[in-house]
């Protein structure tokens, strides 16, 4: 049991879903990451997914793109991201997750990132691009190594699909919510919950959703029905858009988490 699924059984006790927050690592450079991550803890988020700049994030909207471009610029990378994350782990045990494209998982060696990831502290990895059909080697490595390999589900998911995902996904299940590319939307799909409760049919692990949530009361109806709510873009965006990014993601996620774990 990682960090990942204690910090789910530790919710279901309390009864609260989940807080999942995205940034993106090394923007605007990666010690401001590193100071963010202890403020989205401290501002009441339960999870963090770091993304890992990549020169082609076709899974991004523009606002991911625009801060994975500020990273690279700096010349951020997965190397230096371990580095801070072992750095990370002398201040907090909040569970981080890599949001990483796979031609970088590639390029680093897959056994040796999954390595990486349990040495430093890494608890789970997300790879958007890669299908759970050409997933069997990252799955083994990642669960040689106590790392959670998170699979997406996507609207447009059949039955048998979704309960092929559902097996090998460790962790939880990443509910995208609407076909497309991130970025905050200023409506959701009406069928999200539906879909929530159709992937939780077949299986009992975590579903948390992201992909478009951008404000307290989306983010709260989405957690009447799902596990946990992920929120990137739209942090991303007041990093990207603002000189003191810290103190005003802080105030925005403190809105966030009373409404997701009031639900």
């Amino acid at each position: 049991m990682n960090r990942i699924d204690k910090k789910f059984k530790e919710l279901r006790r309390e009864k609260k879903k989940a807080f999942i927050a995205y940034i993106t690592a090394g923007d605007p450079d990666l010690a401001t990451t590193e100071r963010m991550v202890v403020a989205l803890e401290d501002s009441g988020v339960d999870m963090i997914e770091l993304g890992v700049p990549f020169s082609d994030p076709l899974a991004d909207g523009p606002t991911i793109q625009a801060a994975s471009y500020r990273a690279l610029k700096k010349k951020v990378t997965l190397k230096k991201i371990f580095g801070m994350v072992e750095r990370l782990r002398k201040k907090t045990e909040v569970p981080l997750v890599f949001m990483t494209y796979y031609n970088p998982v590639l390029k680093y060696g897959v056994d040796r990132f999954f390595l990486s990831c349990r040495a430093s502290g890494v608890d789970g990895v997300i790879i958007p691009d890669l299908p759970y059909e050409e997933a069997k080697e990252t799955a083994r490595s990642g669960m040689s190594n106590y790392v959670a390999t998170i699979f997406l589900v996507a609207p447009t998911s059949t039955p048998e699909r979704i309960a092929k995902i559902a097996g090998l996904s460790r962790g939880f299940i990443y509910y995208v919510s609407l076909t497309g590319v991130t970025g905050a939307r200023a409506s959701l799909p009406a069928e999200i919950a539906s879909n929530v409760r159709r992937i939780k049919s077949v299986t009992d692990k975590p579903v948390a959703v992201g992909f478009g949530i951008s404000n307290p009361e989306q983010a709260r109806n989405v957690a009447k029905t799902a596990d946990g709510v992920i929120v990137g873009s739209a942090l991303v965006k007041i990093i990207g858009e603002r000189k003191n990014g810290i103190s005003h993601v802080r105030k925005f996620t403190q809105n966030l988490a009373k409404a997701i774990h009031n639900v």
